[in-house]
């Protein structure tokens, strides 16, 4: 009888490999055949007909004699296992630590012994056996009997194939979806994590790992259409579909990759040993080829379309949640990229990604502790070069990635909703410098401040109240105080908003429309909103740069002077003015005033500074140009 290990029995299935107990009461045997002690004839008669197989061990490991059971399990006749040696019937020698147990227990040094092994009969069937070696009672924890020559050990041999192949049945169910018959979830992470263990790839192996994570685009509508019963068809005839994709791929060296169903259309294929990104890459792609087809479930006819998240990158220093992780997120890019695509994981796009996380996360924090800080742009009167007003600009003073315009962050603001209480102290505090330069030039005219609100501070907080508020506590005028909101968010505009709109133009509120040009442009609907003011979008203005030398006299480009020309006259005609933003040239402000526009804004006055500069403006204006705002400011 030879035997055939795969080890110890996993602990789900039979327990512990190696187990200790007490001593338990086992009847003394003996045998006329090595010992020649004569043992009573009940035990003897106990001993041979009992259902459980066992033998009877001496103190060298030998076999003294063994029941009918035993010899039926192994396929033999019991007489015959008497002097072989008991390890071997049971493959006790091919796994060290069952091994070395034994010994301890032969030994007297352990109580018992408890494994399974995987044992080959006589006639070359294999059987599942629980195997159990124990003293006998009586030979006491060294091993030596009270009279001397007793036998040492009972070995016993229990088959446990039905139960392992029933534990086997109970295993597949748990691990593979019922749906597609795909491995699961739970599957897909067990082959992850054994994939990434140092020993699956220190030895052999490229040392690589890949994985296409995919979703179905839609596949929603689908359930809602047609119903549950129809979607999980589809799901199944989609995993045949990857399954013969991934047979068709599968590498000479690591095998086909494992294609398992992650939970509702999600889809994943893990493959061992990657080649490189290439390999990869032509997955995905055959991927997307195999769903093409429409498929044919019955009487209906569907079609989808997949995304995929392509990640491949070295298994040391890979964790299965960091591969899953990045998968995920080039999933989702996938999706905001157009769907029906495979993307590849991009480490410098998730490093912004991950910023913009980390900024997200400090962001209500960060107005707590004032790391935020206002900058204004002049505002300046094209007839005469004299600042008018500014217009307010947040900078984020963030302690780790530095100065950030607000392109970085109010978008994150605007998300999660800190855009009200950032938006209050915006506010509140461009309020509070336009008194203050009001009060330190007595001699002047009071200049307007400009102050961007979000559609989502009109929604979520009582806007009209805030601005009351500020302005009662700051002891502004409201006619200095100016509310830019983007063109997309004011036409169109009805209920709650344009009733806000309404109430703070009441106020004395200028209102302005942001970007005017770039969106719905609806002037006719524009004449029904409480707005006074126009900010031309700065790509009209930038189609003014080019030599005029080269294109002819005048220089202007015709098509962008005259509809710059034509909203202009439209919009003085409302009872609107107009500001031109991203004038950067002195042949840029020459058109724009010659057109008519009131007021322009940008770099050639000056860039967004401290307060402190716009002091030094208020004043120093020069009569008949911008020069004088150039002087007092410069560009810094």
């Amino acid at each position: 009888m030879n035997g055939t290990s795969e080890g110890p029995a996993p602990a789900a299935d039979l327990g512990p490999a190696v187990t200790e107990s007490d001593d338990g009461l086992a009847p003394r045997t003996g045998s006329t055949g090595r010992t020649g002690r004569t043992e009573p004839p009940a035990y003897r008669s106990v001993f041979t007909t009992a259902p459980l197989a066992m033998a009877v061990v001496d103190a060298e490991g030998l076999v003294v004699s063994a029941n009918d059971s035993l010899g039926t399990l192994l396929g033999t006749d019991a007489a015959a296992l008497a002097g072989s040696v008991a390890a071997d019937l049971v493959d006790l020698a091919s796994d060290a630590g069952s091994w070395h147990a034994y010994r301890e227990v032969l030994r007297g040094h352990r109580s018992r012994l408890r494994c399974t092994r995987r044992l080959k009969r006589a006639d070359g069937h294999s059987l599942w056996a629980q195997v159990t070696v124990e003293p006998l009672a009586g030979t006491g924890d060294s091993g030596d009997s009270g009279d001397g020559d007793a036998p040492g050990l009972l070995l016993s041999v229990a088959d446990v194939s039905a139960r392992r192949e029933l534990q086997a049945r109970l295993r597949h169910l748990q691990m593979h979806d019922p749906v597609t018959r795909l491995p699961n979830r739970a599957l897909f992470f067990e082959r992850l994590t054994a994939a990434l263990e140092a020993e699956s790839y220190e030895h052999g192996g490229t040392g690589r790992i890949g994985v296409c994570y995919l979703d179905l685009d839609g596949f929603k509508a689908v359930n809602d259409t047609h119903g549950h019963r129809v979607g999980d068809r589809l799901l199944a005839a989609v995993a045949e579909r990857l399954t013969r994709c991934a047979e068709e791929a599968a590498h000479a060296r690591s095998g086909a990759p494992l294609v398992a169903r992650l939970g509702g259309d999600e889809f994943a294929l893990l493959v061992e040993d990657s080649t490189g990104t290439d390999q990869l890459a032509e997955l995905a792609a055959a991927v997307l080829a195999a769903l093409q087809p429409p498929f044919e479930l019955a009487d209906r006819r569907l079609s989808v379309t997949a995304s995929v998240g392509v990640v491949e990158r070295h298994t040391a220093g890979t964790t299965p949640t960091a591969l899953m992780q990045a998968a995920d997120t080039t999933l989702y890019w996938a999706k905001a990229d157009g769907r029906a695509r495979w993307t590849l994981f991009d480490p410098e796009r998730n490093a912004n990604r991950m910023t913009r996380q980390a900024l997200a996360a400090t962001l209500r924090p960060a107005i707590e502790r004032g790391e935020f800080a206002l900058e204004y742009q002049p505002l300046v009167g094209m007839e005469d070069g004299r600042v008018r007003g500014v217009e307010a600009l947040i900078r984020w003073n963030h302690p780790q990635f530095g100065v950030l315009a607000p392109n970085r962050f109010i978008a994150l603001a605007e998300e999660d909703g800190s855009i009200v209480p950032l938006g209050r102290w915006i506010l509140r505090t461009a309020c509070h410098q336009a008194r203050r330069w009001q009060l330190a030039h007595p001699d002047e005219p009071p200049i307007f401040v400009s102050v961007n609100v979000a559609v989502r501070q009109v929604w979520d907080s009582d806007l009209v109240a805030d601005v009351a508020r500020t302005l009662e506590e700051t002891g502004l005028a409201p006619e200095l105080l100016q509310l830019e909101l983007t063109e997309s968010a004011v036409m169109g505009s009805a209920g709650r908003p344009l009733q806000v709109l309404k109430a703070l133009s009441d106020m004395g509120v200028h209102i302005a429309i942001d970007d005017f040009g770039t969106g719905y442009s609806n002037l006719a609907y524009l004449s029904r909103l409480p707005v006074s003011v126009l900010k031309l979008d700065g790509a009209f203005v930038r189609g003014f740069q080019y030599d005029a030398a080269a294109s002819g006299a005048g220089g202007a480009n015709p098509a962008d002077e005259v509809i710059v020309e034509a909203m202009v006259q439209l919009a003085h005609r409302l009872g609107l003015t107009v500001t031109a933003e991203c004038v950067e040239t002195s042949a840029q402000a020459t058109r724009l005033r010659r057109i008519g526009c009131d007021t322009g804004q940008g770099w050639l006055y000056s860039r967004p500074v401290a307060p402190d500069r716009i002091s030094a403006l208020l004043g120093h204006a020069e009569p008949g140009g911008p020069a004088g705002v150039q002087a007092g400011v410069g560009n810094p």
